[in-house]
């Protein structure tokens, strides 16, 4: 007898580092599988690699390194719950059957911000491309957004939180949360997340996709910041921000209804908590897009192919629980507005009568109090460069400039700057 329990113990310790060594090395090839299929975009560190009897799968010190951004992405810890040892293998080996149920529990993930996110070669855009529609302006300049530079000096220095990610028989269920920020919850009945040799990859179910949105109090704060360095008060920063929204609209084809705009309004100006329900089969981006059918010649056949619809279709929304009737987009023939000149100036309020605003050159060795303005630069070759000034040291001077939603950053030599001037605010006396 004690030989057959010491046989027991002794096989039960061999199934034991069996089961665990085939773990460990199914899931750094699958890791490795991932990291070829994201090569393209970023460079993927698997961390430390453990495992539980009970279908558990853990990866300690995560880490992503978009070739986009100039930061990180870190996870502190990572895991897969299968439910069972054999589904757990299931997942890693050959196919990667996922099973049924499972759940993905992002513990401590941490995305530090920079003044300029988006790295240098990030330069080349269209500049016939549709405008951005939920970037509001935040500065003085009108072509000024809404970027990682803004967030930091509203003391939002780094994006953090907790995630999980699970996917039962009914759907796939995704909740970010962020201590600063705060929350997002999507529900999409009917989908299935797959794992295959190219990657991750979605098949999207018939449902609807149900959205709910928790701003934290963040959108209170960037109102309050945006129209201080817009130099307008909150109420004509909002006006200007749902002009931009119209125009961007407007651009694609498209027109708010009433309800939809004084939705955003609303949202922009005070947060709260959004819940609405997306038609991904349907519409614009999920929204409906009702055909009023009033034009000469217009029928069905022309609203199916659209992709639009006749009857009173209205998006399902609520804030702060209450229900938004009649939010829903109308077609109508595309318009590229054309900025005036003196829209790409920045804005004085014109009741600040005894204000004046224009360039005002500086020292170059005395340009670091000047960090976060808007500057231009002027290179020995005749060039112009015009942004925020983000970087001067003994090398280089750095300006970032907005792109689509944020900033990407321009280093010039400085023994090129020929001239640096700040845009700025004074007295009719020059003080």
């Amino acid at each position: 007898m004690k030989k057959l329990l010491s046989l027991i113990v002794i096989l039960a310790l061999v199934a034991w580092g069996s089961y665990k060594g085939a773990v460990w090395w199914l899931a750094d090839q699958t890791l490795n599988e991932l990291r070829r299929s994201l090569s393209d975009h970023g460079a993927l560190e698997r961390g430390d690699i453990s495992s539980a009897v009970g279908g558990d799968l853990v990866f300690i010190g995560t880490r992503f390194q978009s070739f986009q951004l100039t930061q990180p992405l870190d996870i502190q810890r990572l895991t897969y719950r299968a439910g069972s040892p054999l589904a757990l293998l299931a997942s890693l080996y050959g196919q990667h059957d996922l099973p049924r149920s499972w759940r993905l529990d992002v513990a401590g993930w941490r995305l530090p911000l920079d003044a300029a996110m988006l790295r240098n070669w990030v330069t080349d855009t269209d500049e016939q491309a549709p405008r951005p529609l939920f970037v509001p302006v935040c500065g003085p300049d009108a072509r000024q957004q809404l970027g990682s530079g803004d967030l930091i000096r509203m003391g939002i220095t780094e994006l953090a939180g907790d995630a999980q990610l699970r996917q039962t028989s009914g759907g796939v269920r995704l909740e970010l949360f962020t201590r600063e920020s705060g929350s997002l919850e999507i529900s999409w009945d009917n989908a299935r997340l797959r794992l295959d040799n190219d990657g991750v990859n979605l098949n999207p179910g018939p449902e609807n996709v149900e959205v709910i949105l928790r701003d934290g109090g963040l959108m209170r704060r960037v109102t309050a910041y945006c129209a201080r360095e817009t130099g307008m008060s909150e109420s004509a920063w909002a006006d200007r921000v749902m002009d931009a929204f119209s125009e961007g609209l407007a651009s694609r084809g498209l027109e708010a209804s009433p309800q939809l705009l004084a939705l955003y309004r609303q949202w922009l100006t005070e947060g709260g908590e959004l819940a609405l329900t997306l038609e991904p089969s349907s519409g614009w981006q999920g929204l409906p897009v009702r055909e009023t059918g009033t034009g000469e010649g217009s029928d069905e056949d022309d609203a199916e192919e659209a992709g639009t619809t006749t009857d009173d279709a209205s998006m399902t929304v609520t804030y702060n629980g209450s229900a938004v009737p009649d939010v829903y987009l109308s077609p109508v023939t595309p318009v590229t507005p054309e900025v005036p000149e003196q829209a790409m100036e920045p804005v004085v309020d014109p009741d600040l009568t005894e204000v004046v605003a224009g360039w005002q050159q500086v020292i170059l060795d005395e340009a670091e109090p000047w960090l976060g303005y808007t500057v231009r630069v002027t290179l020995s070759n005749g060039r112009t460069v015009e942004g925020r000034l983000t970087r001067v040291d003994e090398d280089e001077v750095e300006v970032a400039r907005p792109v689509d939603g944020g900033e990407v950053a321009y280093p010039m030599v400085r023994r090129l700057v020929e001239r640096l001037e700040v845009w700025r605010r004074g007295s009719q006396s020059g003080e």
